[in-house]
């Protein structure tokens, strides 16, 4: 019997294809894509577009005002769906693909999936040069979609029709795949976006696709066991990973069977509530003093889904050097860092299987009760630094500390790079699970409001997504206020204004160099004019307020919460007053330099490299 075929060309075969892709979350089968964000251009907008026009009522294509930001707006919705449910950013070829990298290095430093279509060349090459190709003369294959292969975990160029056949899945099945989860992308030649083929028909029968759950090798796990078995003073850490494997109520068992503390990472916090009674604080250079003094004493860490990064380890030197390690982890690549145990699986299956081995072993229970005292002593700390005071300008512990008693159970908090990330991620507390979301692993200046978006996209009305950021962040992308006016997809935006990058600033000052090209007052300029943020968010649709005091701010919160479209909160704040941290950082000092201040600096750093623990 001849095999049945429907003939499409590869543009409208593709979207077919995607359109017929499914998943299940809790029990329910959804699209696995949910939509498209899309800027057409050349190289995508007379075939690709065309074929979305079509199916705009199943597969919704929204417009992005940046090509980067629509993309990290794809990245957050799947952080937001824990990476079960994608979606698609299309862009031209030439300067809309190269916008799209920094969104790719985002996805793919923080694992999680987005699927990139790009225009690309004529496979042909007749036309050669087209408009928007970079010409490399010693190779004619290469395009500006070549600079995709540094950040993206699959990487395909489509010079045939009948690619896509093969194509496609390998690039879900990387998307999903736990262990090699990260961006794909494709780029799309425009002359074979044309192209009629006569694909199979079985190509697009409906598809359901899961996420693998890996067990862990039983002698590992054994081994695991046993080492655990040892511990005096164990220390879980819980990272990113535990998230996406719906793993933290296995966790939290875990830990309040066997009295085991649980400290968090950045991506890891919002896995317990911050009074869930396991929970000892976030770890690490911008974490809390109760978890780094666990983990400064501990003698066994059991690191889940953490691929430890130094603002976990403080640059390693957080850890006793005779401190054992085990790893739970579905990257091999992750699990085996650091000389651990390697136990390669999904953190929820092998997390059972661990609580199972243990069986009735308890660690001691002191050891619990100093994780119970060390927190509270933390909290002490952090009301001391959130109380109001007589400053006329507030810090940023006391704006985090009212934004966050006016957020509701359900809104999700939203940061990323600058001052906030340290600010929340010490002082924000988590009412429900999973509504958090600092993007730290890449430090992605310009991700937070584009993330609003996309956590508005997946939230779907319930809970609200809060997001804060500083005036420099605001300043480098903000036009996605404009993309949920026109949606409909209300977000809160709260801008400190501190008069520059003020972060980088401490760090460059506490290193031993003066101020320079940060604050805009230490910077070439005329005049430090201040942006008015109220007008400049109400010229794109949005609703706005300046606020002088934190009581000022309660009130706009309240107000913001009322509001049925994106509404933006601005307030002045300190740019030199930081909850305190006790973690070390390394980074490069001037090894020689005329200022006293960087020889003094430079011989601090020698002795954070001192207590390093010698890994790999």
């Amino acid at each position: 019997m001849p095999e049945k075929t429907v003939r499409l060309t590869m543009a409208q075969a593709l979207v077919k294809y995607l359109c017929n892709q499914f998943t299940e979350i809790e029990g329910e089968k959804v699209p696995l894509f949910a939509g498209v964000f899309a800027i057409f251009g050349h190289g995508n907008v007379t075939c690709l577009s065309e074929a979305l026009e079509a199916v705009q009522d199943t597969l919704p294509t929204w417009r992005g005002q940046n090509e980067q930001s629509m993309a990290l707006a794809a990245v957050a919705f799947a952080k937001a769906k824990k990476r079960r449910q994608l979606m698609v950013a299309a862009t031209s070829i030439g300067p809309g693909a190269a916008n799209m990298v920094t969104a790719a290095g985002t996805a793919h430093a923080n694992r999680l999936p987005v699927l990139l279509l790009a225009g690309d060349t004529f496979a042909n090459r007749l036309p050669d040069p087209v408009l928007q190709q970079v010409e490399h003369f010693n190779n004619p294959t290469i395009t500006v979609n070549d600079s995709f292969k540094a950040v993206v975990r699959y990487w395909d160029r489509i010079t045939l029709p009948e690619q896509i056949i093969t194509s496609l899945p390998q690039a879900i099945a990387t998307m999903l795949d736990p262990a090699d989860c990260g961006p794909a992308f494709i780029g799309l030649c425009q002359d074979t976006q044309e192209i009629a083929f006569d694909y199979p028909e079985e190509f697009f029968a409906p598809t359901t696709w899961a996420v693998p759950r890996p067990r862990a090798d039983k002698d590992k796990l054994a081994q695991a066991v046993a080492l655990l078995k040892t511990a005096k003073k164990p220390l879980i850490i819980s990272g990113g990973g535990v998230r996406y494997s719906l793993a933290e109520q296995q966790v939290a068992d875990l830990a309040l069977r066997h009295n085991i503390p649980v400290v968090e990472t950045i991506a890891g916090k919002g896995g317990l509530t911050h009074y869930h009674p396991a929970h000892a604080g976030p770890i690490g250079i911008v974490g809390s003093t109760s978890a780094n003094a666990l983990a400064t004493d501990a003698d066994v860490i059991l690191a889940i889904g953490t691929r430890l990064q130094d603002f976990t380890t403080g640059s390693w030197t957080l850890f006793r050097r005779d401190a054992q390690f085990i790893s739970i982890n579905a990257a091999r690549w992750d699990a085996t860092k650091h000389r651990a145990i390697s136990v390669v699986g999904d953190a929820l299956e092998t997390v059972e299987e661990l609580e199972q081995a243990l069986d009735t072993w308890e660690a001691p229970a002191n050891w619990f009760a100093r994780s119970r005292t060390l927190f509270a002593e933390w909290e002490a700390l952090l009301e001391s630094h959130k109380k109001p005071s007589n400053a006329l300008i507030p810090t940023y512990a006391q704006v985090v500390d009212v934004i966050n008693k006016g957020a509701r159970d359900n809104d999700t908090l939203i940061a990323a790079a600058g001052g906030m990330p340290g600010e929340v991620t010490k002082g924000w507390r988590v009412k429900d699970p999973h509504t958090f979301d600092c993007e730290f692993g890449f430090s992605c200046m310009g991700y937070e409001i584009a993330a609003g978006w996309g956590h508005a996209l997946a939230k779907d009305g319930k809970g609200t997504p809060i997001v804060m950021l500083g005036d420099g962040t605001y300043m480098m992308m903000n036009s996605d206020i404009y993309s949920t006016v026109l949606s409909g997809h209300k977000m809160i935006v709260v801008v400190c204004d501190n008069g520059g990058y003020a972060v980088i600033n401490r760090l460059q000052q506490f290193k031993g160099v003066p101020g320079f090209n940060n604050m805009l007052k230490d910077c070439r300029v005329k005049e430090p004019f201040p942006v008015d943020f109220v007008k400049h968010a109400e010229s794109m649709g949005a609703l706005a307020r300046s606020c002088q005091t934190l009581e000022e701010l309660a009130q706009a919160m309240e107000w913001a919460q009322k509001n049925d479209r994106t509404t933006l909160i601005t307030i002045v704040t300190d740019a030199y007053a930081w909850v305190p941290g006790d973690a070390d950082w390394d980074v490069g000092v001037p090894e020689i330099s005329t200022r006293t201040s960087v020889q003094e600096a430079r011989v601090a750093q020698e002795l954070i490299r001192s207590k390093q623990r010698v890994g790999i």
